[in-house]
C-alpha cells in the first residue's frame, strides 16, 4: 500500500469552547506528546534483539491509554523497510510536517509491528507518541524532549483510523471510524500500543479527572465529523486546562551566577503582518542538561541582528538568532501589553513551522458545576491529595464569572432571595446565577450591634460588590477569619478548606512552603458567598496565585497608626511612600484598610519570588522611615513605635494576607477597604467615609479603581537596589 505521507497529514483541532455534555460530541484526553501518523503494513515480524522492554512502565502492564520507548539499539527506518521485503511487517511513523519519526521511537514502531502480525490488510492510524511514568501512565511533553538524555518509556496512542485496506475512511463520520478502530485493536495487551480513552455524549467526569490529575486538557470531537487532512477544523475542539503557547525563539540572554549556558529564551509570535512580536522571556523549566542542549542549537543559528519587530530590553546581554526554532511554554495569563506572565519552558517543537506560530486563542475552560458526582445537600468532598490546578487568572475570572453571575439583573435577583430568606426566618437556599445552590442560615443574626447590621447585610454587601471584588480574588488562596457570633465574639482563623464543600466552590491543594493543604480559592460567586455563610467578614487573599504559589503579583506597604493618631498623619506617610515610588518610576495604588490604616500596593514583574518582593518592600519602607523618622518607623515593637505610623513590609511573606479591596471589616463602623485616587489622599479622607452602607454609591460614582493594579507594568526590581545604594 504505497501511501504519500503528505496526503495523510493530521487533522488539527481549533482552540474553541464546546459543551461538556452534548450528545453530538465525543471527549478524549489531550495527550501531551508528539502527533504521529502510523502507516502499518501486515506481515510476520522480525526479531528486535536491540530493544529493551523491561522498563517499569512495561513490566506486567496492560495498556490504559499510553506506551513508550527505551533507549537501546534503535533500528533504522531502512531496516524496517527491509523487513517488508523479507515478508515481515513494515511500519512508518510520520510527524505532522511529514518527517519520518520511526527511528526516533522504535519501541512504538515495534509494538505496531507486533500488532501488524494479526492484520491481513494495511492500515493508516492517527495517534500520539507519549511518554510514560513508571506506572505506565502518560506524562508530560518534557519527558519526550529529554529522550536524548534518559531512558524514557513511550507508547503510541491511537485515536483514529484513516485507511483500512483499500478503503479511505476520511470521508466517513468519526463514530464509524472509531468503531472500526476499536474492532482492530480489540484484545491488544502490549503497553506500548493503546487506544485513546473516549467518553461519548458526556465529558464532565473526564473533565473532573483532568482537573484533579492536571492534564493538559480535552479534545471534543463531533461524532459526525469527517477527517480533513492537514486542516484545522471546528469539528475538533481543544478544551485547555493549562495555557500553553508555541513561541519562536528570537534569542537568549547571558546566564547569571552559576547557571550555565542560557539565562532566558527571548520569545515571540508572528502578527497578521508577518512581523515577529516579542512576548516575553522564559528561564524556568530547564535542567542544566537541557540548557546545554538548547544552547548548542541556538549557537548554530546566532546572528548579529534582532529578529523582533521592536528590539526588546533585556535584563542581561542578549544574543540574537535566526527565527528558525520553536519552543513550547506554559504560562498563567496574557498581560494587558501582550506579554506572557510566568512562562515556563516545556520543550522544543520541531514539528511546528516557525512561520506558522501565532498567538493562541485564550480559552481555558472550567467545567460546569456538577461535573463531579454530587452528594447530599449538593456538597462534594474535595480530593485532599490532588495536585494544584492550573492558574485561573484574575482577568479570566472577571470574564468567566462577572459577565454571567454579576449582571444587574442577576444581582437584583440574588438580593431579592437574600431578603426573602431573612424575612422568613433566616435559613434557606440561594439559587446562584451559575445554577449552583448554596444553603445559608442565620441571616437575621446581628453581626454589628451598634449599627444593627446582620449576617444578611454581609451577604448583601458581597452580592453588590461581587463584580469588583471577584477579579481581585481570582485564583488566590483565601484565609478566613471567622466571626460566628459577630464582631463582638471571639474570631478564629481558618486556612484549610472544610472537608465537604458546596457545589461550585473552588478548593485547590496549595503548597505553603512547609506543607501542602487544601485552600478555598477565590474568583467565583459561589466561593465568595460560601465564605460569608462561614461568617468570614473580610476577604483575605494571598499575594500569589495557586498556579504559581511562590511568585507574587504585587507587594503591599501596610501603614498602621497607633491608637488616637489623626488619620491625616497616615495620609502624609502614604504620600511620602508615593514620592519614593515616583523616584523609582514605579506605580503605586492606595486603598483604605477599612479599619484605621492604609495600604499601598505596587505591582511586581512576572516571576517575582516572594523573597524579592519582600526585599523591595523592605527597602521602600526603610527609606521612608529614615527620611521621616519623627512620623514613620519600621520598628515592630509597639513601645518602640511611639506615636509614629508603622510602615509594615512584613505582610509580604508567603501565606500572609491583607484584606482585599472592597472587603468588609469587623469594626464598629462596618468599614470597607476602598481604593483611593492620589488626589483623594492629598485632599484628605477618613476610614469612616467608606462603609457597607455607602459603598454601592461610591462604586457607582468612581468605578473600579483597583482594576488599574492588575493592568499595570511591574516595578523595576534592579532600580530599587540601585536606589538603596545611594
Amino acid at each position: 500500500m504505497p501511501v504519500d505521507p503528505a496526503s495523510v497529514r493530521p487533522m488539527l483541532a481549533m482552540t474553541r469552547a464546546a459543551p461538556l455534555d452534548s450528545a453530538e460530541f465525543a471527549y478524549e484526553p489531550k495527550y501531551d506528546g508528539i502527533r504521529a501518523i502510523a502507516i502499518v503494513e501486515p506481515g510476520r515480524p522480525s526479531a528486535e534483539p536491540g530493544l529493551r522492554t523491561k522498563h517499569p512502565a512495561y513490566v506486567g502492564r496492560v495498556p490504559r491509554s499510553g506506551p513508550g520507548p527505551l533507549r537501546g539499539t534503535r533500528p533504522t527506518s531502512a531496516s524496517r523497510r527491509a523487513g517488508s521485503a523479507e515478508g515481515g511487517p513494515a511500519v512508518h511513523l510520520w510527524s505532522r510536517l511529514g518527517n519520518e519519526k520511526t527511528g526516533q521511537f522504535p519501541e512504538a514502531a515495534a509494538a505496531l509491528e507486533q500488532w501488524a502480525r494479526r492484520l491481513d490488510r494495511p492500515v493508516v492510524l492517527d495517534g500520539e507518541v507519549v511518554a510514560l511514568d513508571e506506572r505506565g501512565n502518560p506524562v508530560g511533553f518534557q519527558n519526550l524532549q529529554r529522550i536524548h538524555m534518559h531512558d524514557v518509556a513511550i507508547a503510541f496512542v491511537a485515536f483514529d483510523l484513516l485507511r483500512d485496506g483499500e478503503q479511505d475512511l476520511r470521508g466517513r463520520p468519526l463514530r464509524e471510524r472509531r468503531a472500526r478502530l476499536e474492532s482492530l485493536l480489540e484484545g491488544v495487551r502490549d503497553p506500548r500500543l493503546r487506544i485513546s480513552e473516549q467518553a461519548v455524549g458526556d465529558g464532565r467526569a473526564m473533565h473532573a479527572r483532568a482537573q484533579a490529575e492536571s492534564w493538559e486538557g480535552l479534545i471534543a470531537k463531533r461524532l459526525d465529523s469527517v477527517y480533513t487532512s492537514g486542516k484545522r477544523s471546528p469539528d475538533w475542539r481543544k478544551l485547555k486546562l493549562v495555557r500553553r503557547q508555541a513561541c519562536v525563539i528570537g534569542g537568549w540572554t547571558d546566564p547569571r551566577g552559576s547557571r550555565p549556558f542560557v539565562g532566558a529564551l527571548l520569545l515571540g509570535v508572528y502578527d497578521d503582518s508577518g512581523r515577529l512580536q516579542y512576548i516575553g522571556h522564559s528561564g524556568a523549566g530547564f535542567t542544566d542538561a537541557e540548557l546545554g542542549h538548547v544552547w548548542t542549537r541556538l549557537r548554530a543559528i546566532e546572528t548579529s541582528a534582532s529578529p523582533f519587530a521592536a528590539t526588546p530590553k533585556t535584563n542581561e546581554r542578549p544574543h540574537w538568532v535566526q527565527p528558525a526554532l520553536v519552543a513550547e511554554v506554559k504560562f498563567t495569563e496574557w498581560t494587558v501589553d501582550g506579554k506572557l506572565r510566568h512562562p515556563t519552558y516545556l520543550g522544543m517543537r520541531d514539528d511546528i513551522p516557525p512561520a506558522s506560530v501565532r498567538r493562541e486563542p485564550d480559552t481555558v475552560v472550567r467545567g460546569p458545576q456538577g461535573s463531579v458526582p454530587q452528594t447530599k445537600d449538593s456538597e462534594v468532598p474535595h480530593k485532599k491529595d490532588a495536585p494544584a490546578a492550573r492558574a485561573f487568572t484574575a482577568r479570566e475570572a472577571s470574564r468567566a464569572f462577572s459577565a454571567r453571575e454579576t449582571t444587574k439583573a442577576a444581582t437584583t435577583k440574588l438580593l431579592d432571595q437574600i431578603d426573602a430568606i431573612q424575612e422568613s426566618g433566616g435559613g434557606g437556599t440561594l439559587e446562584l446565577p451559575s445554577g449552583d445552590r448554596l444553603a445559608v442560615s442565620n441571616l437575621g443574626k446581628v453581626f454589628w450591634p451598634r449599627l444593627k447590621l446582620t449576617k444578611g447585610d454581609l451577604f448583601r454587601h458581597y452580592a453588590r460588590v461581587a463584580p469588583y471584588i471577584l477579579p481581585a480574588l481570582a485564583d488566590r488562596p483565601l484565609v478566613m477569619k471567622r466571626y460566628p457570633n459577630g464582631i463582638g465574639g471571639k474570631p478564629f482563623y481558618q486556612h484549610r478548606a472544610p472537608d465537604r464543600i458546596p457545589s461550585g466552590v473552588r478548593v485547590e491543594q496549595v503548597a505553603t512552603g512547609t506543607e501542602t493543604r487544601p485552600h478555598l480559592v477565590g474568583g467565583s460567586l459561589a466561593t465568595l458567598l460560601y465564605t460569608v455563610q462561614l461568617a468570614s467578614i473580610s476577604q483575605d487573599p494571598w499575594f500569589s496565585r495557586v498556579g504559581t504559589p511562590g511568585m507574587v503579583d504585587h507587594i503591599a506597604i501596610d501603614l498602621d497608626p497607633p491608637e488616637g493618631l489623626p488619620f491625616r498623619r497616615v495620609l502624609d506617610v502614604a504620600l511620602w511612600v508615593r514620592e519614593e515610588l515616583e523616584a523609582l518610576e514605579a506605580p503605586g495604588f492606595a486603598k483604605t484598610s477599612g479599619a484605621g490604616g492604609l495600604h499601598i500596593y505596587v505591582p511586581m514583574p512576572p516571576e517575582t519570588p516572594y523573597g524579592a518582593g519582600l526585599l523591595f518592600a523592605q527597602i521602600l519602607a526603610t527609606i521612608v522611615a529614615r527620611k521621616h523618622p519623627k512620623a514613620a518607623t519600621v520598628e515592630r515593637a509597639l513601645k518602640a513605635r511611639g506615636q509614629r505610623v508603622y510602615v509594615d513590609y512584613l505582610q509580604n511573606i508567603r501565606g500572609k494576607t491583607l484584606a482585599s479591596a472592597y472587603s468588609a471589616r469587623a469594626n464598629d463602623f462596618a468599614g470597607v477597604s476602598t481604593p483611593l485616587t492620589w488626589d483623594e489622599v492629598e485632599a484628605g479622607v477618613k476610614p469612616q467615609d467608606f462603609t457597607m452602607r455607602n459603598i454601592a454609591g461610591r462604586l457607582e460614582a468612581a468605578g473600579d479603581l483597583w482594576a488599574a493594579l492588575r493592568k499595570s507594568k511591574g516595578a523595576d526590581l534592579r532600580a530599587v537596589m540601585k536606589y538603596a545604594q545611594r
